[in-house]
């Protein structure tokens, strides 16, 4: 069984190790121009991927001073927006203040005068009541030649606030023409009223 393995010589080693060292540096030779081109496309990928200016080109680093510095300007025109933006804020805040101050008023102003008319209302309504009283304690036929000269709207409004009595008296002595237009005066005043 020893027989069959015969021991090497040391010439035959260092021919399978020169064949090993040949075969690794024709391979180095042959593989190094690839190697090589895949170390560039790597660096062309990592170039095309990197951010480009307008010019094509990287844009250019910043240095501390100019970054802080371009902060301060940002930082500076934002102050003076902000600024701007609370001016304006103030000025509608006081103009709204100025406007309901003014609806104020106005509303004031608006009961004033209602009470005024209310006021004035409440007078004339006595004037004409007073007048009408009056007429009605005139003698019919001195008050029928009043009641001639009048519009014939007016003189029938105050034969209607008259007691009917007074009115017809008053009617009565009326020239035919007068007491026929005021009786269509007073009857189509009543006309659209509702009857329920």
């Amino acid at each position: 069984m020893a027989g069959r393995f015969r021991v090497m010589r040391p010439g035959a080693l260092f021919v399978i190790a020169a064949c090993f060292l040949g075969s690794g540096v024709f391979r180095a030779v042959e593989w190094g121009p690839a190697v090589a081109q895949g170390i560039s496309d790597m660096g062309q990928q990592q170039m095309d991927a990197a951010p480009m200016n307008e010019m094509g080109l990287c844009p250019p680093q910043l240095e501390p001073e100019s970054l802080l510095l371009a902060i301060q300007e940002r930082d500076a025109q934002l102050s003076d927006r902000e600024q701007r933006l609370n001016d304006r804020e103030q000025v509608l805040r006081v103009a709204a203040l100025k406007i309901e101050e003014q609806m104020t008023e106005l509303e004031d102003a608006e009961q004033r005068l209602s009470g005024t008319i209310a006021l004035a209302d409440e007078a004339a309504e006595k004037d004409v009541q007073r007048l009408t009283s009056v007429y009605e304690n005139m003698k019919p036929k001195n008050a029928a030649t009043i009641f001639e000269t009048m519009d014939i709207n007016f003189a029938a409004g105050f034969l209607m606030r008259m007691r009917p009595e007074a009115a017809a008296a008053v009617l009565s002595n009326l020239s035919s023409e007068a007491a026929y237009s005021v009786s269509v005066v007073m009857a189509g005043r009543n006309v659209g009223a509702p009857t329920e």
